[in-house]
């Protein structure tokens, strides 16, 4: 995936829908930070304010555990233009109904908590959509650009949104916050509105719920290149969260700062970010993705080392913009990888497994850390991140991205032929096996046995339940192929919707070992009730 002419990091913004849509999640972005501030703020006084605070954290990152793999199935399932809106315009109902409720001094910590919980399944239900439909925004090319700048988005709105919180929550309350973020959530449905995505017209049933999740887990057991992306972002993010989960300890005990303090070393994270942004096109011009994430973790263990050791704030403040850097250079990356990786039917599904592993990696790894600091201290948990993280570099000699990550070819990809039906089953019969024969000169047979195995992948990538390739005992220097797939309506979806262009070419490369197109026999299992 290797970029040899740079691409700007502001091309995107060229497309007035990209560049609409990122203006209105900046805003609104900055309207959630602000809101987790205001939040924070109403419980600081209460008395149980040692265990109501966290839990702000945990309502608005909880739903995202719970409902990340069902939000990627639904979005894969139904429009995700129409679903966005939904969501949108929920959150904000539920935030101004916060606001309303705020104002009139009705808001308990029980009522705020719930609250802050319907709004979280609201962002839970939104990011696979949101990150799915990037690739309708701009063309491939600009993938990594793209999601250069939402990370741009989510840093820049972490470095000002408190700060702008604060003030605005020591003047007049959080009232006016909570009201300002249901108002942000607006411009991004307005943008949606105006958007028209062409229509995917189709001719055969959709998926079912249970059925799509199922597919969607065997496209990933299937898929070297997504599995090595996940097991990537595993490998970081575990470590990289013990900076995150201990900088306001570090900040309170270690350099004795207040919350403005804490407040400037979180957006020297942000400042981080955005720099790394800046020169994000040409570190991706100069450098292939895998020392792109080398150069990340060792950023990241360097900054984390100062935090543990270092007690000079200005150093700290340093260290921690190389760190932001780092943070963003590592994400993008694999985030930009998961979406040039995806087909369009399963991109959802996709990046909802890669959401849940990146916050489900932060929020059990932050606990983890806070649990070593509290038995040792927070240096040693640092500290030993740093190791992890100098593990995690080191890993990538034996577990890289694979040298076609976002190479292939995802275009869909019709190329199977229609088979000649005696009768038009249901969508529900089912399971469907289908026998394929080859005959292969025995000069060829390593060859085609290695072939086959790729060709099973794709088989299991795009709905084969099992898959087996058989050697015939009756019949000389031949194979017989064999896969199973659930339903025929889920086979109709292999023949029109899951098949890519690097389908097409895993198909003809055993065509070209057999010397020509195999005939493919469909069966379908009888039911015994009939």
């Amino acid at each position: 995936m290797t970029t040899t002419q740079p691409v700007s990091t502001w091309a995107p913004l060229q497309s007035p829908v990209f560049r609409a849509l990122w203006i209105a999640q900046f805003v609104s972005n900055l309207g959630t930070w602000m809101q987790t501030v205001g939040a924070q703020w109403m419980l600081v006084d209460d008395p149980r304010a040692a265990v109501l605070v966290p839990l702000v954290q945990t309502a608005t990152t909880l739903p995202v555990m719970l409902l990340a793999l069902p939000s990627g199935v639904l979005a894969d399932l139904i429009d995700r233009r129409r679903l966005l809106i939904a969501t949108q315009g929920a959150m904000a109902a539920s935030v101004g109904l916060l606001a309303v409720l705020t104002g009139a001094g009705l808001t308990t910590p029980t009522v705020l908590l719930l609250l802050l919980f319907v709004i979280g399944c609201g962002q839970a239900l939104t990011a696979p959509a949101w990150q799915a439909i990037q690739p309708d925004l701009v063309p491939p090319a600009q993938i990594p650009a793209a999601a250069a700048l939402g990370s741009m988005s989510m840093n820049g709105a972490r470095a000002i949104g408190p700060a702008i919180a604060g003030a605005l929550v020591s003047l007049s309350g959080p009232t006016v916050v909570f009201a300002l973020n249901a108002v942000s959530f607006i411009g991004i449905v307005i943008v949606l509105v105006w958007w028209r995505r062409p229509a995917n017209e189709t001719t055969f049933p959709s998926e079912r719920a249970l059925s799509a999740l199922s597919a969607g887990g065997r496209f990933i057991r299937s898929s070297p290149i997504v599995r090595r992306i996940l097991l990537r972002t595993a490998l970081f993010i575990a470590p990289a969260s013990a900076l995150w989960g201990l900088l306001p300890v570090v900040a309170d005990r270690q350099l004795g700062l207040t919350a403005s303090g804490y407040g400037l070393l979180l957006g020297a994270l942000g400042v981080g970010a955005v720099l790394g942004a800046f020169g994000l096109s040409r570190l991706r011009s100069r450098f292939e993705e895998n020392t792109l994430l080398l150069m990340a973790a060792a950023g990241f263990a360097i900054a984390t080392a100062v935090l543990a050791l270092v007690h000079v704030f200005a150093i700290v403040l340093a260290a921690l913009v190389l760190g932001g850097t780092a943070w963003l250079l590592c994400l993008s990356t694999l985030n930009a990888s998961m979406q040039l990786s995806l087909p369009g039917w399963v991109r959802a599904r996709g990046l909802s497994v890669y959401q849940l592993i990146f916050m489900g990696g932060q929020a059990l790894g932050s606990l983890l850390w806070g649990v070593l600091a509290g038995a040792t201290s927070p240096v040693t948990s640092l500290l030993v991140s740093v190791a992890m993280l100098g593990v995690c570099a080191l890993s990538l000699l034996w577990w890289p991205l694979h040298a076609k990550t976002g190479a292939i070819d995802l275009t869909p990809s019709s190329h199977w032929p229609e088979p000649t039906l005696l009768f038009e089953p249901e969508p529900l019969d089912g399971p469907v096996l289908v026998m394929t024969d080859y005959r292969v000169d025995p000069e060829h047979e390593e060859e085609f046995l290695a072939a086959m195995a790729v060709l099973g992948r794709s088989r299991q990538r795009t709905g084969a339940a099992r898959w087996r390739l058989y050697r015939s005992v009756e019949r000389e220097h031949t194979f017989v192929e064999t896969f199973i797939v659930r339903s025929w309506g889920e086979h109709l979806q292999q023949h029109y919707t899951r098949l890519t262009g690097q389908d097409l070419l895993i198909e003809q490369t055993v065509e070209r070992i057999v010397g020509g197109m195999p005939v493919s026999h469909h069966l379908i299992a009888v039911n015994k009730g009939r």
